[in-house]
């Protein structure tokens, strides 16, 4: 028995598709595809936000520091330094210190030497200088830290030419703190112990500034400490010369020439000797 043969569709014409075409958007209303939703934002959960401004308020409580420079001078070397808030620092002879810049503060640590600082206001962002166990703050003022950290001497002292400063200290029985203004200084032994603010000549104590070693009727031995401080080779002082005083204005580049001025001028005379060292003794 022979199966009938099955219809054959033929493939859409030309004139089936231009009828589609003609229809296309009739179809779309009545057979309408899927919208996609676009993806929803997520939002930050409340704890998370507040716990994004805890952390920020945490930086800003501890005060981290986001940048740091250091500097140094070599023995007899000075060197002026500008910052980029416009402060000015001028470090003195075998000076070594790093600035650190921090969210609420500007801050100076001083482990050795001597510098001039002249500060620029910055929107009540105080400047701190550290040396040892002190801490000299201020807002916009000219002063200067000198930190003598020997074996045999540790003391710092807190000169000030312009302005005011707020100098505390720790020491065994607590926290001392003393204002001090222009021509004024107050010394801090090694322990803590801060000494009661003196009045200065900045000319005098600040002449350095300007290549000077200024003594005022100042004992040898205390002129000799100055003076080595911008010298390598060791002097040495013998018998009752240390208490003989000396008066006079100096070349801080020209320490040698000021040695062989002192037989003219006190009592003593000048031994070279063997290892390079100059021994001064009574005459």
């Amino acid at each position: 028995m022979m199966k009938s043969p099955q219809p054959h569709t033929p493939p859409p014409s030309h004139d089936t598709e231009a009828v589609i075409a003609q229809h296309r958007e009739t179809l779309k209303e009545l057979f309408p595809l899927p919208q996609v939703q676009p993806p929803r934002k997520k939002k930050t959960p409340a704890s998370i936000t507040l716990v994004l401004a805890l952390l920020a308020a945490g930086l800003v409580w501890l005060d981290p520091a986001y940048r740091s420079e250091q500097y140094a001078t070599a023995i007899g070397q000075r060197q002026f330094i500008q910052l980029a808030d416009g402060s000015e620092l001028t470090l003195n002879t075998n000076t070594r210190l790093e600035v650190s810049w921090h969210l609420r503060s500007r801050r100076v640590n001083l482990p050795q030497g001597q510098a001039m600082f002249h500060v620029a206001k910055a929107n009540f962002r105080p400047f701190l200088v550290i040396a040892a166990n002190s801490e000299t703050r201020v807002l916009g003022t000219r002063f200067e830290v000198y930190h003598e950290d020997q074996q045999a001497h540790k003391q710092v002292t807190v000169s000030v030419a312009e302005g005011t400063v707020r100098v505390t200290s720790k020491a065994a029985d607590g926290l001392n703190g003393t204002t001090l203004t222009a021509s004024q200084q107050v010394k801090i032994d090694g322990d803590g112990h801060m000494h009661a603010p003196v009045a200065i000549d900045p000319s005098i104590s600040m002449s350095w500034m300007n290549g000077k070693l200024v003594f005022a009727q100042t004992p040898l031995q205390q002129v000799i400490a100055e003076i080595q401080r911008y010298r390598t080779a060791p002097i040495q002082l013998q018998g009752k010369t240390a208490q003989l005083k000396l008066s006079g204005t100096f070349a801080i580049d020209n320490t040698d020439k000021l040695l062989q001025l002192l037989p003219d001028i006190l009592p003593v005379r000048l031994e070279p000797q063997p290892d390079g060292s100059l021994l001064i003794s009574s005459r």
